[in-house]
């Protein structure tokens, strides 16, 4: 027991944050301007073990989705983000403030082409050969520039917080 209060203790900043972070989802907020991506990236920063850092992001999104209502794109969308959450977690060695604005790029086109990959493939509006996909992704571009803006922003956020709360209490 006393092993499990040290682990948490250890973590609560970065616990914290990214429930405040998922729980930003449940308030008002313009469409696609949300924390989520941001979290899978900096969910991979924070933690040194995987496990925690991927169990974090599950339990975070389960419970905003209970709030929310599960949706006909939660495969997709959860996918994209445990892939997200898996690379940064992987090279989180290379997360500073220089790397993030390129790093939250790559993890909103991740995103974007996962999650509307789902779009197309369960919808019928288009068709499904390689003009109704390429249709999908077009439409979906102006969703993708809030995505991208609120990535970059959280992700800064996250890290900047983090590290003036080490460089003060180091």
């Amino acid at each position: 027991m006393n092993k499990i209060f040290n682990f948490l203790k250890k973590d609560t900043f970065a616990i914290s944050l990214i429930f405040l972070m998922v729980f930003s989802r449940l308030i008002p907020h313009p469409p696609n301007f949300t924390p989520i991506i941001a979290v899978a990236i900096m969910s991979g920063y924070l933690f040194r073990n995987f496990y925690l850092s991927f169990l974090v992001l599950v339990i975070s999104m389960l419970i905003s989705d209970l709030f929310l209502g599960f949706y006909n794109l939660i495969f997709f969308v959860y996918i994209s983000l445990f892939l997200i959450n898996y690379i940064f977690f992987k090279i989180k060695t290379l997360i500073n403030y220089k790397n993030l604005l390129f790093f939250s790029i790559i993890g909103s086109l991740i995103f974007f082409l996962i999650s509307n990959f789902g779009v197309w493939f369960l919808s019928s509006i288009y068709e499904k050969d390689l003009n109704g996909l390429i249709l999908c992704y077009y439409l979906a571009i102006p969703f993708f520039t809030k995505t991208l803006t609120s990535t970059i922003f959280f992700s800064y956020l996250v890290y900047f917080a983090n590290y003036s709360l080490k460089k003060r209490f180091a």
